[in-house]
């Protein structure tokens, strides 16, 4: 066996390419800047939980287009049909359409006809055409007018489309750097917005529809006058009908008025100048009202006649609300309203500390799984370290190369990547040893060792990629980054672990000229011995009663006292401060339940100076969850000046809702998903061995969030399905060599081959998992709040994903094979009967 020169000249090709990729992430812009132009220049960016920022979640208000639509057409259809001269006797608002009354029911179909000129043609997704309006006779003289589903669907998208743009227009006004705007799903617009933001600025600037008109003000009382309020509560009767819309305004500027107040100049186009000459010429002495989003901003009087074309918005502003809206006004308005449905914000500080932690924790981890490979293998453990810095290295690269953004639960998915990553080369040393074992040379040994451990590793890391992919499809926001990191390192590990190791462990031993390979380890401490013949059957009745015992008792915590779910999941608001003394829960608590926000929890966490509240969802729409932070924000400050607010979650109920949702179903489908896989590749009865201790293996890890108390949100589920993976990764290498055994020794009793399978595949087992645990160990005890949902847990269902492969998917293995050679043996008796 020899390396070819072209596939070691393509694995050196792969590998420098993917260095100089990876390299501009560990430069400071300086050096970066010095790097000649041919070079990658491109870094992996950082989610706004490791640099800090906003981010924002915005829907379409359907209901709300759907009115403003049902207006223009209560407006539309009434002027259409006086003007063609057909006499109409009313046309009213009746739930969600349109009555139109028509005096002379000979009318009916001369109305039918006008009126179908108020609908527009819609493109199916099936290739056709409809009409974006449901023109339905009543009765004779009454016609209906109703929005259709598909042109609703049509101007929702419309709006998303228009939305876009805009609201890339406003963040652009107010200089944000690096901005994150695109469309979520039919209806959504998703914001993330990187360094410190004002939250209540950012909702006013985007979530603001900036629809600006010019009324004279009428008396209260008075057909066709509303009661509107300005920024103080003063009241105003305004006369509904619009002398003049924003939409003719060309610019909007910051000024001072003549006492050093912030105001806001604007001006109008040519058309908008001469009809506000106009009607400043014809009304003056008379008041009238400048309105933004149904809220007056200034009721002058008309001093005299304004033919410049331009004007001034006076109020109580301050510097930043002026400015956030003249971006605003120059930006247009929002073709529909937008209403923030989650908000989540996290401070400069807070960023820098993930960041930090981040790579303490994972080099930590590094560290510990390397020393323990050296420790198993010695020096053919180098090969195998070699290829874990090259998969996180390459990591990198992909992520730059898809422009993935990188999380702290990235780095997470990075460092049990490393973990998991060793499992090939577990697998491939193990093997090898064995062929050492009979008396192969060095080559021979190599080359068995990789060839039977390969069909393993491929299912394994299939295993772990279907829960991968399961989490990024239903996952968000930094799970997601988890599940691309994860991905992307199972699927380098691939070439890392197995085509560049099997290189170098070649070329070494053809160097040294090797008669046979031995894999010593480096120090003798509790490894598992060569040929253990232990009798895991035996105590399978234990073992089941032990795991039922765990489950039953994790299904009961599930209800009292039940998950401490987050906001992800319930909704509601979740706040971490931080003071520079003790924090005074009492004092924090006392206040802010003066607020009238329901139940309020407080909690200290890392020491006395972090605090973490969390406070029930609110009543009422998706707005009074916004509406509450305000007034958490501004108490807080009250009752201690030194804090600082690091982090904010606001998610609406919508939203938990369907997070929830997404997250039970992903694990269900992951899990359908495996058991598919196994079927396939091995036979039904490892499948539900396998399946049944899943779900075993799930209810314990969720029991022991109802035991520990920790927080059940997305990085949790994140924490379910990683685990799902896991624990089926570990029971096919197990029925691998069953199934490799079975071939091998067809007259063994099932109960001698299983535990000859467990013994050979034992070390592996325990090492694997080993490895794991190591890697996830660091981020467990310092990783902090944001990722303690995942590491905790992950580093408990490492244990007992090792534990019930043993105890638990054998001995159903072994009672389901020995129940199907009863019947089998059964029907063949019957068969010779007859």
């Amino acid at each position: 066996m020899k390396n070819s020169r072209w596939k070691v000249g393509t694995y050196l090709a792969v590998i420098i390419i993917g260095l100089l990729i990876a390299l501009p992430n560990i430069l400071s812009d300086r050096m970066l800047a010095s790097l000649p132009s041919w070079l990658p220049h491109s870094r992996v960016a950082l989610g706004l939980d490791l640099r800090g920022g906003s981010h924002l979640v915005l829907e379409v208000d359907r209901d709300s287009m759907k009115n403003e639509w049902l207006q223009t057409l209560q407006q539309e259809s009434g002027g259409m049909l006086r003007t063609a001269g057909i006499g109409v006797k009313s046309v009213r608002r009746v739930g969600d359409t349109v009555e139109v009354a028509l005096v002379e029911p000979a009318d009916f179909d001369k109305a039918n006809t006008e009126l179908r000129k108020l609908a527009n043609p819609v493109s199916l997704l099936s290739g056709g055409l409809s009409e974006d309006l449901d023109i339905v006779k009543k009765n004779d003289s009454t016609i209906t007018l109703a929005p259709s589903s598909s042109g609703l669907t049509q101007r929702i998208n419309g709006a998303v489309e228009q939305s876009l743009e805009i609201i890339r227009k406003r963040v652009d006004q107010v200089g944000v750097a690096e901005p994150t705007i695109q469309r979520v799903g039919a209806d959504r617009v998703l914001v993330q917005l990187p360094g410190e933001q004002d939250p209540s600025n950012l909702r006013a600037l985007l979530g603001s529809t900036a629809k600006m008109s010019f009324h004279f003000l009428g008396e209260a009382g008075q057909r066709g006058v509303d009661i509107l309020k300005d920024e103080d509560g003063q009241d105003y009767p305004v006369d509904s009908r619009v002398i003049l819309s924003g939409e003719r305004l060309t610019d909007s500027r910051v000024a001072f008025d003549q006492g050093n107040q912030p105001a806001v100049t604007f001006r109008f186009d040519q058309a908008g100048a001469t009809r506000f000459a106009q009607i400043t010429r014809e009304n003056v002495g008379r008041p009238f009202a400048i309105v933004l989003d149904g809220k007056v901003l200034s009721a002058p009087v008309i001093q005299e006649p304004i033919t410049a074309g331009s004007g001034q918005i006076t109020g109580n502003f301050n510097v930043t609300e002026a400015n956030t809206l003249a971006a605003l006004l120059r930006a247009g308005a929002l073709p529909a309203k937008l209403t923030v449905i989650e908000e989540r914000t996290v401070g400069a500080d807070l960023g820098s500390d993930a960041i930090e932690m981040g790579i303490l924790t994972g080099l930590a981890g590094f560290g510990l799984v390397v020393i323990f490979i050296l420790a198993l293998y010695g020096a053919w453990g180098l090969p195998a370290t070699l290829a874990l810095a090259l998969n996180t290295i390459l990591t990198f690269a992909g992520l730059t190369l898809v422009g993935g953004t990188l999380t702290l639960p990235g780095i997470a998915g990075i460092v049990l990547g490393i973990g998991l990553a060793v499992d090939a080369n577990v697998l491939i040393n193990e093997r090898i040893r064995e062929e050492q074992r009979k008396g192969k040379s060095a080559l021979a040994a190599i080359d068995l060792g990789f060839e039977k451990a390969y069909s393993t590793i491929i299912d394994s890391n299939v295993t772990a990629l279907i829960a991968t992919v399961l989490l990024f499809w239903f996952g968000s926001g930094p799970v997601r980054g988890f599940a691309v990191t994860m991905g992307l390192g199972i699927a380098i590990s691939m070439f890392t672990a197995v085509a560049v190791v099997r290189v170098i462990m070649v070329w070494i031993a053809r160097r040294q000229k090797l008669k046979t390979i031995d894999i010593k380890p480096l120090v003798r401490i509790g490894l598992i011995k060569d040929g253990t013949k232990i009798d895991f059957m035996k105590a399978r009745m234990i073992g089941i009663a032990v795991s039922a015992v765990l489950s039953v008792t994790s299904a009961v915590l599930f209800f009292t006292p039940g998950l401490n779910y987050g906001v992800d999941f319930k909704g509601g608001i979740q706040v971490e401060v931080a003071t520079d003394g003790p924090a005074d829960l009492a004092a924090f608590r006392a206040s802010l339940n003066q607020l009238g926000l329901g139940e309020v929890a407080l909690q200290e966490f890392g020491d006395a100076n972090h605090l973490m509240m969390r406070i029930e969802r609110q009543p009422g729409p998706e707005t009074a969850q916004t509406a509450a932070i305000e007034k958490i924000r501004s108490e807080i400050v009250k009752i201690d000046p030194t804090s600082q607010i690091r982090r904010t979650e606001v998610v609406g109920p919508k939203v938990s809702g369907e997070l929830a949702t997404a997250g039970f179903l992903s694990v269900i489908l992951a899990s359908i998903a495996m058991l598919i896989y196994i079927w396939v590749r091995f036979e039904w009865p490892f499948a539900v061995g396998a399946i049944a201790t899943l779900v075993l293996d799930v209810t314990k890890t969720v029991g022991f969030f109802a035991l520990t108390g920790l927080e059940f949100n997305l990085t949790a589920i994140a924490a379910l399905l990683t685990l799902v993976g896991y624990s089926v990764n570990d029971k096919v290498v197990v029925y691998d060599r069953m199934r490799e055994n079975m071939r091998l020794y067809k007259t063994m009793p099932f109960r001698d081959l299983i535990n000859l399978s467990i013994n050979e595949t034992l070390a592996r087992s325990l090492y694997t998992s080993g490895t794991a645990f190591l890697a996830m160990l660091p981020m467990a005890i310092w990783g902090g709040s944001a990722v303690e949902s995942f590491a905790v847990p992950m580093v408990f269902g490492i244990f007992v994903a090792a534990s019930s492969s043993v105890f638990i998917a054998a001995p159903i293995l072994l009672f389901l094979g020995d129940w199907r050679t009863r019947r089998r043996s059964k029907a063949a008796a019957a068969a010779e009967t007859l």
